[in-house]
């Protein structure tokens, strides 16, 4: 003996279907949902600003320490320089590299010029 399905249950089905589609659409393309790839980059991203984040107050500590004659010297002549030139110059001053590093980071000097010309 076939089994009779009711006649019910077809638009059941596909509203069933078409709603799943709708919401995998529209979850995907507002970033409501995303896919593991995706959010690892996101927490990558996030550690590595929070990781800036920190390390930019380090960077002022580290001009800090001159004298308080140089300090005005050196915050004029950054104020003085273009602003995508500014972290070149906390670079080349060796602000921007970090105790135990060898090297200093572009995203931390420009975080950290941006920290310096706040200062007054």
């Amino acid at each position: 003996m076939p089994v009779t399905i009711p006649a019910w249950v077809k638009p059941g089905i596909w509203g069933g279907i078409i709603g799943a589609a709708l919401i995998t659409i529209v979850g995907f393309s507002t970033d409501t949902v995303v896919s593991g790839s995706t959010a690892q980059e996101m927490a990558d991203d996030s550690g590595k600003q929070s990781a800036i984040a920190a390390m930019a107050p380090i960077c002022v500590a580290q001009f800090k320490m001159l004298t308080p004659n140089n300090q005005t010297e050196q915050l004029a002549a950054l104020k003085e320089e273009s602003s995508y030139k500014r972290d070149d110059f906390v670079i080349a001053r060796g602000w921007a590299t970090m105790p135990g590093s060898d090297a200093p980071t572009d995203e931390i000097a420009a975080s950290c010029a941006s920290l310096l010309m706040e200062l007054s």
